[in-house]
């Protein structure tokens, strides 16, 4: 008997529970929630790996191109023609150039020759 009690206080007590969660509105719907691109996606260059990448880039005039040392190692960002230079970045470190011109920007680091790059300028 008292099974029997026990059993009809459980299932009303469910069913008040979700009828009240009806009557309420609840929900218990689920969102996916969403990013939001960052402006710096399209012009930011990695240094990793002992590569820069990607390795060629293509900007618009007047656009921002942000080198960022992610290796372990000290790396440079030097024209090939010296129209720039980053000096020598730590890991962790961040060098910066607007391109207001057109044109084609080879580049390579200088402690790591073999490490080449390019900003394509439109």
């Amino acid at each position: 008997m008292k099974r029997i009690v026990f059993l009809t206080l459980s299932c009303t007590l469910i069913i008040a529970g979700l009828l009240g969660a009806v009557s309420c509105g609840t929900s218990y719907q689920t969102t996916t929630p969403t990013t939001t691109p960052t402006q710096t996606q399209g012009n930011a260059v990695s240094i990793q790996n002992m590569a820069f990448s990607p390795a060629t880039i293509t900007v618009s005039v007047g656009t921002t191109v942000t080198w960022t040392n992610n290796d372990t190692t000290a790396h440079t960002v030097i024209s090939d023609t010296g129209a720039f230079s980053s000096g020598t970045l730590g890991s962790g470190g961040a060098f910066s150039r607007n391109f207001s011109t057109a044109g084609t920007f080879p580049y390579h680091c200088s402690i790591h020759p073999e490490m080449k790059g390019t900003v394509i300028v439109q």
